[in-house]
């Protein structure tokens, strides 16, 4: 067993590798966001930006493609070389591992980790501690993490406080008095946005009824994030219990969510990025309400851009309503007629008159 895992560590390394060597041999590569005639700002020619995705990588039209966005907002803003690797269902914490340590073998820096599975189970010895403290001379951040180490920066969000916006919306705009949650994988994390959601939708009406499902649990890796079969299949037992919108904090899962609301001729709530303007199939951008907007995207691209400018800052930054962090789309006009009181509710949160609960 030892060997067959050695084997698929070696196996991931290798491929790797490959991805990297070719960057080298072919210049340009507009799909991974690599460019070899990149250069940074004056006085920063050194920075090469590596980052490493969660599982879904690009094209899962949630939290890895705004990640993705604001790398290649680098990319062509800053005039900085990137390149960024992909998880892959199922694999180990040492392949987490090997993929930072690759990057930070290759000559790149900073690195970014996506995703909070990059901590792993334990964060203080998980994929990115170790990347870290054997890539000292390395910086690296992480999006959703919360390893601690003087070379790593923790950006973090606020996504609560987006989340109880669309639950204001959700409880504004349903008729029949029942919404739903779904999230990707049973953690802390995406318990914040379920704490929000409810309690911006009670805000509006204390009776309404919330439920809830959780597509995977971290024992299953967090393959909720990644299962769009199992959001459909758990959105439309939301929907047949009365439900008419219900909101997806699941990554990649979500479409099989708005495939759920559409064949219930219901509506639903995307996440992370502007979903209405990401889904492929246009036909279910009519179910898509709005979205909760977690701006990976500007987080990604403002921590390449001071450390480019000389300034790295280790530790926790939380990206939330006062700095743009988080928000909610109005793509689609579904939500123009509430938009009062969707902007009045944000008000609130930022003057400190209404604090949203994460639990």
């Amino acid at each position: 067993m030892r060997r067959v895992r050695g084997m698929k560590v070696l196996a991931t390394a290798a491929v790797a590798f490959v991805a990297l060597g070719s960057m080298t041999a072919c210049g340009d590569d507009s799909k991974s966001g690599t460019s070899d005639n990149g250069s940074a700002p004056a006085g920063k020619k050194n920075v090469r930006v590596g980052l490493a995705f969660d599982i879904g990588g690009r094209g899962d039209k949630s939290f890895n493609d705004s990640a993705a966005a604001g790398l290649d907002k680098v990319k062509s803003d800053l005039n900085i070389e990137v390149k960024d690797l992909a998880a892959v269902a199922g694999e180990s914490e040492n392949d987490k591992y090997s993929r930072l340590k690759l990057l930070c073998d290759s000559g790149y820096n900073p690195v970014i980790a996506v995703g909070f599975v990059y901590d792993g189970a334990d964060a203080a010895n998980g994929p990115l501690a170790k990347a870290a403290k054997d890539c000292p001379n390395t910086k690296f951040a992480i999006v959703d993490g919360a390893t601690k180490a003087d070379n790593v920066a923790d950006l973090t969000f606020a996504e609560e406080q987006g989340s109880y916006l669309v639950g204001v919306a959700a409880a504004l705009k349903s008729t029949k008095g029942t919404v739903g949650f779904i999230g990707g994988c049973q953690v802390d994390l995406i318990k914040k946005f379920e704490a929000g959601f409810t309690a911006g939708a009670k805000s509006v009406k204390a009776d309404i009824k919330v439920l809830s499902n959780y597509l995977s649990t971290p024992a299953e890796a967090c393959k909720g994030f990644n299962d769009p079969a199992g959001g459909k299949t758990a959105a439309s037992g939301m929907y047949d219990q009365g439900a008419d919108i219900v909101y997806a904090a699941a990554g990649g899962s979500g479409t099989g969510v708005f495939e759920a609301a559409k064949a219930k001729n219901a509506l639903a709530i995307g996440v992370d990025s502007d979903q209405y303007n990401t889904v492929t199939d246009a036909s279910l951008k009519p179910v898509i309400m709005t979205s909760m907007l977690k701006r990976v995207d500007n987080a990604v691209f403002n921590f390449v851009k001071d450390y480019a400018a000389g300034n790295f800052k280790g530790g926790a930054t939380v990206f939330d309503l006062k700095a743009d962090g988080v928000g909610y789309a109005t793509s689609g006009g579904k939500v123009d007629d509430i938009k009062d009181k969707l902007d009045a509710a944000k008000a609130d949160i930022v003057s400190g008159k209404v604090t949203v609960p994460t639990k």
